[in-house]
């Protein structure tokens, strides 16, 4: 089969071409043909075949990726972006509705008002209603209930035509000696609790609430931020060090004691995911999908508000004590074996 698959943007760092490329390479080795329907990718980025779509807007590209016809170029076409219509969606980025409605409740009133005149969101919201009515998308992939249930329920889209296929992550494995190196290299003391944060996006993934929790911990909390963003409107802390853009976390998740991500809105966290493959508890809340898969108390936290600063930090300083820690570390590394980029191809190719 020749499979036709569509991504607008790239970002070297971004959790949804990361997927992709997966998606493809193993697409390839179960005999796949694939083509990339997308805005310019690095060559070192996309070794397969790609056809460059221009656009300046989501709408553009929703309606320049219409006219280019690609269902007569490939058997199948499979979208990992809002356009307006697809043989398949994979709804990795969740609802955009819902992040809207849910963003407001975090903003002066006003804000949620102004935005109303935002052609990027409006045409967003536009182009979401049109691929989830018909002819739309044949078929919805979401990576969480949480958003299928959304899409049910908002869009009254057919039950028979959803499902899920939680997002998958490859086995990694740093080197023995990565924790001790990189903390070292960090400047970290034996003693020092530390906490990881990974993503970009800061105001959707709740950091200000991160490092307010961490500056109400004993001073040997330390908080690392892997990603991209601005500083401006983040509480000041000494004990946070930014460490940019990562391509590679695996050092990171060794260094770290736990993974603390108080999001807004997430449909399913792959850095959630990673950290869980990494054996290291995880708080979230329960507006990530990754909660789903998370045993509360027992693998981690699930909050209700990261407004809560007194129950973040709760949920931060409990898993300081390095003896639960070890105890889960084996039992979460063996669950994460359940989310493979493998498994989660099996099932999206069956469906």
């Amino acid at each position: 089969m020749k499979l036709g698959l569509v991504r607008r943007g790239y970002s070297r760092t971004g959790g949804a071409e990361m997927y992709l490329r997966r998606f493809a390479a193993a697409a390839v080795a179960a005999g796949h043909e694939v083509i990339l329907f997308a805005e310019q990718w690095p060559r070192d980025a996309w070794p397969w075949a790609h056809l460059q779509v221009h656009s300046r807007s989501p709408r553009q590209f929703a309606l320049a990726l219409h006219a280019l016809r690609p269902r007569a170029r490939c058997d199948f076409l499979f979208s990992l972006e809002r356009v307006l219509a697809c043989d398949a969606y994979r709804a990795g980025d969740g609802v955009h509705a819902a992040w809207l409605e849910r963003r407001a409740e975090f903003e002066p009133f006003w804000k949620p008002w102004l935005r109303r005149f935002n052609a990027k969101h409006q045409q967003t919201l536009a182009i979401e209603r049109q691929l989830f009515s018909a002819p739309g998308a044949g078929f919805v992939i979401a990576n969480s209930r949480m958003v299928m249930d959304d899409i049910a329920r908002r869009f009254a889209y057919p039950a028979d035509r959803l499902a899920v296929v939680y997002n998958g992550v490859p086995d990694f494995a740093p080197p023995p000696d990565a924790r001790f190196g990189t903390r070292r290299e960090l400047g970290l003391r034996p003693e020092d609790y530390v906490l990881l944060f990974a993503g970009s996006g800061w105001e959707r993934k709740g950091l200000r609430f991160a490092i307010a929790a961490l500056n109400r911990l004993p001073s040997s909390a330390r908080l690392l931020v892997a990603g991209r963003g601005a500083t401006g409107g983040l509480p000041a802390s000494r004990r946070v060090r930014f460490l940019g853009p990562v391509p590679d976390l695996a050092r990171y998740y060794a260094a770290a004691d736990a993974f603390v991500l108080p999001t807004l809105y997430e449909p399913f966290s792959n850095a959630c995911l990673e950290a869980r493959v990494a054996g290291l508890p995880v708080i979230t809340t329960r507006h990530n999908g990754f909660a789903e898969i998370l045993v509360a108390g027992v693998e981690g936290e699930i909050l209700d508000d990261p407004r809560d600063l007194g129950a973040l930090a709760a949920a931060m300083e409990k898993w300081r004590d390095p003896v639960p820690r070890e105890l889960i570390r084996a039992e979460l590394q063996a669950g994460a074996k359940r989310f493979t980029v493998e498994e989660n191809v099996s099932q999206t190719l069956a469906l």
